[in-house]
């Protein structure tokens, strides 16, 4: 809806012509519109029989071509912007850019979002590269992991989602050795190998993670 306010700006819309553009009723144009006013997104109305909505294009992103997982990041730095005097601020410039997202990137963004679950204020410790895109990638990987006493196995993994803790990073996955899901602490995994081979869909359910602390579930806004 953005986007073709955008296109045709500074003209407006009518909330019936909208309705028949996106196949819905003119309800859901007037509830999205509002959606839209609250994250942020400069839309006025202009009265009369010619009249509609229309988008102050001047003070818009134009389109832009951020990744799913560079949105994410934006996400994830706002997290650790809670409680500070530009917490609001940040919320509103992220839904401002979901927004002006094309719509298949926007979705994907929020399904690997919902994949990252922080505890308490998130972790400041570094992932490794190939870690850290394992997600996006949505590719399986060989690893070699070294658990707590110091023996190292070499590991196929699905990667289903990542957990921050105060401490460190996990990559939540299906263990094919093990035949269950693991957690598995990103500054252990010494040598990765992304396969060619797809992640097979699998749901990651954030109750059976077994972390004690209270888990926040990453938003987009």
């Amino acid at each position: 809806m953005v986007e073709e306010l955008r296109a045709v700006a500074p003209r407006p819309r009518s909330a019936r012509w909208l309705a028949q553009r996106f196949e819905v009723c003119a309800r859901t144009v007037e509830r999205d519109i509002g959606a839209l006013l609250s994250a942020g997104v400069p839309i006025y109305a202009e009265p009369g029989r010619t009249g509609g909505y229309a988008l102050d294009k001047s003070t818009t992103l134009p389109p832009v071509n951020f990744t799913p997982a560079e949105a994410v990041a934006m996400a994830v730095a706002l997290h650790a912007l809670a409680g500070t005097p530009f917490h609001a601020a940040a919320r509103s410039a992220l839904c401002k850019l979901v927004a002006v997202m094309p719509e298949r990137d926007a979705a994907a963004a929020r399904d690997l979002a919902a994949r990252i679950h922080l505890v308490g204020a998130g972790p400041t410790a570094p992932v490794p590269a190939l870690v850290a895109e394992a997600l996006p990638a949505g590719r399986v990987l060989s690893i070699a992991y070294s658990d707590r006493t110091g023996a190292v196995t070499t590991r196929q993994i699905e990667p289903m989602g990542y957990v921050g803790s105060r401490s460190s990073w996990y990559l939540v996955a299906w263990c094919r050795l093990r035949r269950s899901v693991r957690a598995f602490r990103t500054d252990r995994i010494s040598a990765v190998q992304p396969c060619d081979e797809p992640v097979p869909p699998r749901v990651l359910d954030a109750a059976s993670l077994g972390i004690p602390d209270k888990v926040i579930q990453l938003t987009l806004g």
